[in-house]
């Protein structure tokens, strides 16, 4: 199995920037990609940004330019380095693995536990 624990997160005025931290453990040589995802309230949740382990990245297009996702591997570790936040940032962030790893006929997908980022206007 993997697991994902998330760090950094709070209340930021606009404007202003947070990194988030999500660290894997367990059988990380099965993670396929990782990303972020966020849900604001009474919202689906939606992507944000994945990293494959080739290093390619995907953004959505309000994010771009302003968030920036990375890795770690030394440290098994994905960062998201948001700056330029917005009030419209705020949501509940979801760190994700895609794993090869077969579970009931599909992949396994893994989540951490989510940390809120606020920004204040």
């Amino acid at each position: 199995q993997v697991q994902l624990v998330e760090s950094g997160g709070g209340l930021v005025q606009a404007g202003g920037s947070l990194r988030l931290s999500c660290a894997a453990s367990g059988m990380i040589e099965r993670i396929m990609s990782m990303g972020w995802y966020r849900q604001a309230p009474g919202q689906p949740r939606e992507l944000v940004t994945v990293i494959t382990t080739d290093g390619s990245t995907n953004y959505a297009d309000s994010v771009k330019g302003r968030f920036t996702i990375s890795r770690d591997n030394a440290k098994n570790t994905v960062y998201l380095q948001m700056n330029s936040l917005k009030p419209e940032d705020t949501a509940v962030y979801y760190c994700n693995a895609d794993t090869n790893l077969p579970i009931g006929g599909r992949y396994l997908e893994v989540w951490g536990q989510g940390t809120l980022v606020t920004v204040s206007s």
